[in-house]
């Protein structure tokens, strides 16, 4: 599974998250040995995740 990463890695303080690909850092950390179903589990959560960063870059 590859990996959601878009080279732009840079963390949005108040998120906590990735602003290019909204992973956490932990999250990014072990996505290299996470299993297929954890990886799914984590792109389930960044469409919502890229939504709420986008609205903040905004305010």
């Amino acid at each position: 599974m590859d990996s959601p990463c878009k080279n732009i890695c840079a963390i949005d303080r108040p998120t906590g998250l990735c602003v290019g690909c909204g992973r956490t850092l932990s999250e990014i950390g072990e996505w290299a040995s996470a299993p297929p179903e954890r990886k799914r589990q984590i792109l389930s959560k960044l469409p919502e995740r890229m939504r709420k960063i986008g609205k903040i870059a905004k305010q």
